[in-house]
This record gives C-alpha cells, sequence and structure tokens, in this order.
C-alpha cells in the first residue's frame, strides 16, 4: 500500500507530462497574443527565473492591454487549472505524507564515524641553484590511477510551483536572522505559529498538514529567493533555514519541525526522528562526511543535522521528488563583506609579482564549519571539491586585475611560472598536525587569508588561478603525502608530464620551492600517484 500510494517515480511522471502541457500551450498562445498586438498592446512576461518565483514554470505569463477574445479566455481558464493542479498536487502529497507520518516508524542506531584518513607530512623541498640551470627533457611519468568526480546536479527544486499569496493584514510580518556575517529577512506571520504537545507522530502528522496550507508559501519562497540571489550552496541553505527556524521558535522541537518543512518543501531528503521527548532532522548527502557518525536507511547515509543520539525512532517515508544534498560548491556564496586586513605576498623570484590581498571573513567562517567529505569513500576526491570552488569576488575583483597586468604579453609558461613561484615563496609552510590537529585542506580564499599552509592548499589555489587567469586545463597529481599539480599547455613545454586523454600535463609543484614547470619533487613514487581531474573553470 505504502509503494504503490507513494511512488515518486508516478508522481515526477505526472508533473512532468503537466508541465509539458502548459509549456506547450503557452508558447502557441504567447505567440498568438504578440501577433494580434502589433504595437497596439503591451506584453509583459514575468521572467521564469526570477529569483522570488524560482519554482515558477513558463505558463506564468501577464498578458496586460490585451483585447478580450476566446482563444485568450480559453488559455486563462486552462492555466488557472493547471496552477490548481499543481498546488492540489503538492498539498496532496502533503496530506498523504502527513497521513504515513502515523505509521511509518522505526528504532535505527547510528553507524560509527568514520575517521578522515591520516596523511604522511613530507615537508617541502627547496631546488638547488645548479638543478634549475640544467636543460628540461622531456619525461613521461608512470601514472596509471586517475580519479574522475561527478559533475554536479542542479539544486533541488519543490515538487510543484509554489505561489506567492496575499499577505494576512493588517501588516506584513518579518523574522529577522544573520547567517555568516549577513542580516536576512523571511516573511513569517502571527497565524503561521504553532506549538507541539508532544513530539507523538499524530501530533506531528497533525501539524505537518497544517504547515502544508498555502499560508507558507511565501516563507517558502522567501527561503528560495535567499538561496538563489545569495548563490547558496546547499549546505549554506541547511544553515540559513536553521537559522531561521531559531529567529522563530528558539532552540526547540518547534524549530526543528519549521526546518525540517521548509528544507523538504524545497525539494530535499530529509528524515524526522525523536529520543527522549525531542525532534530531530536527518540529512540525505551525496557526498561521505568524515568524523559525523550517520543512519543507514535504505542504502542511503543520513546525519544528524544537530544533537549527538546514537539511537532514533525514524520516520521513514519518502517524500516526493526528494534529494539529498550536495556539498559541492559551484557558485561564489554571496555573503556580506567584513574584509580582512590587507595581506602583502611577494614572489621571491619574480619582483614584480607583489600583490596585496584581502579577503572576506564572513567566507571564511563559513568555510571553517564547512563538512570533510568525499565522493565513494575515496578521500582523493575530496581535494577536487575544493579545487573546483571558485573564488569569490572581494577576491578576484581585486587581486585578479593586478594578476592580468603583470602577466599581459607574457607565454603561457612564463606567465604559469610567474604564479607558481609566487605560490611556493610567498606563502610560508606549515603541517597541519601542529597547526590544527588534524588534516585540513583550505579552499582558495583560506590559504590566502592564513598564515600558514601546506602542499594540498598551495596546489588547490595554483590550480585555481591557472584555469582562471590562462585558461589552461590543470589536473591535480597525488603522491602518497604529497599533492601537486599538472598543467595542460597550448606550447610545447619541457620536463616531467603525464598523459591523459591525449594530453600532455606538464607537473607543476608549487611545493618545490624554486623550481620551474616539468619538475617532480625529489623522493615521489610516480608509479603509486594518482592523478585528479579538475573542472575546465
Amino acid at each position: 500500500m505504502l509503494a504503490s500510494l507513494f511512488s515518486v517515480g508516478m508522481l515526477t511522471d505526472a508533473v512532468a507530462q503537466k508541465k509539458k502541457t502548459v509549456a506547450q500551450a503557452s508558447k502557441k498562445y504567447v505567440k498568438y497574443v504578440k501577433g494580434q498586438a502589433q504595437g497596439k498592446t503591451k506584453i509583459a512576461q514575468k521572467n521564469a527565473s526570477d529569483p522570488a518565483t524560482v519554482t515558477r514554470d513558463k505558463s506564468d505569463t501577464t498578458i496586460v492591454d490585451v483585447q478580450e477574445d476566446p482563444m485568450r479566455t480559453a488559455f486563462e481558464e486552462f492555466s488557472q487549472k493547471a496552477r490548481n493542479e499543481y498546488e492540489d498536487f503538492r498539498q496532496k502529497a502533503n496530506r498523504e505524507y502527513a497521513e504515513f507520518m502515523k505509521l511509518a516508524w522505526k528504532s535505527f542506531g547510528s553507524k560509527p564515524a568514520v575517521p578522515q584518513p591520516k596523511e604522511e607530512e613530507i615537508p617541502p623541498v627547496v631546488i638547488k641553484e645548479e638543478e634549475i640551470q640544467k636543460p628540461k627533457e622531456d619525461k613521461p611519468l608512470p601514472v596509471i590511477n586517475f580519479v574522475v568526480a561527478p559533475l554536479p546536479e542542479p539544486q533541488p527544486l519543490p515538487i510543484a510551483p509554489i505561489r506567492e499569496q496575499p499577505a494576512p493584514t493588517p501588516t506584513v510580518q518579518q523574522s529577522e536572522f544573520s547567517i555568516y556575517g549577513t542580516p536576512m529577512k523571511v516573511r513569517f506571520y502571527d497565524g503561521q505559529r504553532f506549538s507541539l504537545k508532544d513530539v507523538s507522530r499524530n501530533t506531528i502528522s497533525e501539524t505537518w498538514k497544517k504547515m502544508s496550507l498555502d499560508s507558507y508559501n511565501n516563507t517558502i519562497r522567501d527561503c528560495l529567493e535567499i538561496r538563489v540571489t545569495r548563490n547558496l550552496s546547499d549546505w549554506a541553505y541547511l544553515n540559513m533555514l536553521s537559522k531561521f527556524a531559531e529567529s522563530c521558535f528558539g532552540k526547540t522541537n518547534e524549530a526543528t519541525l519549521l526546518m525540517a518543512y521548509l528544507y523538504c518543501q524545497s525539494g530535499y531528503q530529509m528524515r524526522l526522528a525523536t529520543a527522549d521527548g525531542k525532534l530531530r532532522m536527518l540529512y540525505a548527502a551525496k557526498q561521505h562526511i568524515y568524523d559525523k557518525a550517520y543512519y543507514d536507511i535504505d542504502d542511503v547515509r543520513y546525519y544528524l543535522f544537530d544533537g549527538n543520539e546514537r539511537a532514533l525512532n525514524i520516520c521513514d517515508i519518502k517524500f516526493p521528488g526528494e534529494k539529498a544534498m550536495s556539498l559541492y560548491i559551484t557558485k561564489p556564496q554571496k555573503f556580506d563583506e567584513d574584509m580582512s586586513e590587507e595581506r602583502e605576498l611577494l614572489s621571491l623570484r619574480y619582483t614584480t609579482m607583489q600583490l596585496k590581498v584581502q579577503v572576506n571573513k564572513n567566507l571564511v567562517d563559513f568555510y571553517d564549519g564547512y563538512p570533510v567529505t568525499s565522493i565513494d569513500n575515496n578521500f582523493m576526491t575530496r581535494w577536487s571539491a575544493y579545487a573546483n570552488t571558485p573564488l569569490d569576488k572581494t577576491v578576484t575583483e581585486k587581486l585578479y586585475p593586478a594578476l592580468k597586468k603583470i602577466l599581459k604579453d607574457r607565454t603561457e609558461e612564463g606567465a604559469a611560472e610567474r604564479i607558481l613561484n609566487w605560490v611556493q615563496t610567498a606563502f610560508i609552510y606549515g603541517y597541519d598536525s601542529q597547526i590544527w590537529g588534524c588534516d585540513r585542506a583550505f579552499f582558495a580564499e583560506e590559504t590566502l587569508f592564513y598564515p600558514y599552509c601546506d602542499c594540498e592548499d598551495r596546489s588547490i589555489l595554483f590550480s585555481r588561478l591557472i584555469r582562471d587567469l590562462l585558461g589552461l586545463d590543470v589536473v591535480l597529481v597525488y603522491y602518497p603525502g604529497h599533492l601537486a599539480t599538472a598543467v595542460h599547455f597550448n606550447m610545447d613545454v619541457k620536463g616531467d608530464y603525464i598523459m591523459h586523454d591525449g594530453k600532455k600535463f606538464v607537473v607543476c609543484d608549487p611545493t618545490y620551492v624554486g623550481a620551474p614547470a616539468g619538475m617532480t619533487m625529489p623522493g615521489m613514487d610516480n608509479a603509486k600517484a594518482t592523478v585528479i581531474l579538475l573542472s575546465k573553470n
């Protein structure tokens, strides 16, 4: 009964078919109206990517000053019916979901946290001057292991468009809160408040039914608008919802249910749970998270957002179209700016590479709490997630123009070697075990912010700069205990290289201090090396 009534595939197919029908009718009708207008009427179409209506389908088109005609009337009736069907579909899904809440609870014990693998710490090497003077010769490296991380997918969306609703009188009420130094506002009316007398399945079910009425539409839309306008990653969005819910209810069971409802309605995969009178929320993640206990439910890993319970009573029921969060960061997070003090970083070999950098401390705060993850429990994949994260505009708007001016008219090799020497010599090397007490990779901005960094941090920053400034493909090269890079030049550059997919990638090691492109740091075993492929931009 449960599987047949709540088949995600059936419900998803139904939504897709409705969208297709509405979109086709919209296209025909808009074309017709434009033909009728011929300069006499005005047609105002709302953009489907408008952040305030991120879930709106393409049929939501407003036509003004168009004379009444049968086709228009018929279309508007059809369009209104389709919108009602969307809304009815979402409400029906929530009603059925709430009903199953009364039944589908099971006891689960958590799986122990998987610790981060411990890395051997290999010290940096300073190249001898006589080694630099030797002519370089092409030398292929026998690397046979390659790691390819899957491409990120679009963020989850609600199963149906969520329409703006008239605000209750007399005033619009907003809840104000702040996350990562960024003030935010979301509409939340007095009539939306609720109280949980307990966390029994019946109480949660009946409250979910009340929340799924249209009164919460504007709240969901505001949250999704913030996600779009601020480029929030899934992790940032989840934490934003938590802060918002806390601003409405404090640290209570009501806040947990509000966060879970908004997260679910936004398209994300979550499970509600209870333990000792407390309501908890678990979130599903596409990547494995290290150092955090998890619950294995139907071969999906769920992580407890807050709390440390090792046994929970979990509502194991799927919501249509739900998707696990991704810990990729595909766009720069737009937090308000709180800039660090200016830091001057100088290349020892190329004195023109004297650059001043500042970093948004709010972004550093966000990165500080970011989970350490991997794909398929392959620890090496975590570096691709860091390296593929775009640099924040607060850095690029100041650093990149200065770098482009310095690198202008240089060959690819000459420009790359200037960037390489800057990363090799402008930063102080530090061991993670001594500074952080564990292995910790940096996002590129963190390397520019913190006074110390190691091989993986330098390689992540260097790979980002080469791709952004020179437009060249870069891979990471992992030796046991050490991370370097290799660059695919469009010109012939001599030295140690790796072949992949018909392309020659020349080794560039940001920790082999003073070494030019094409030189592998002494002591590296290429037979045990693994190449980690990165995105092209």
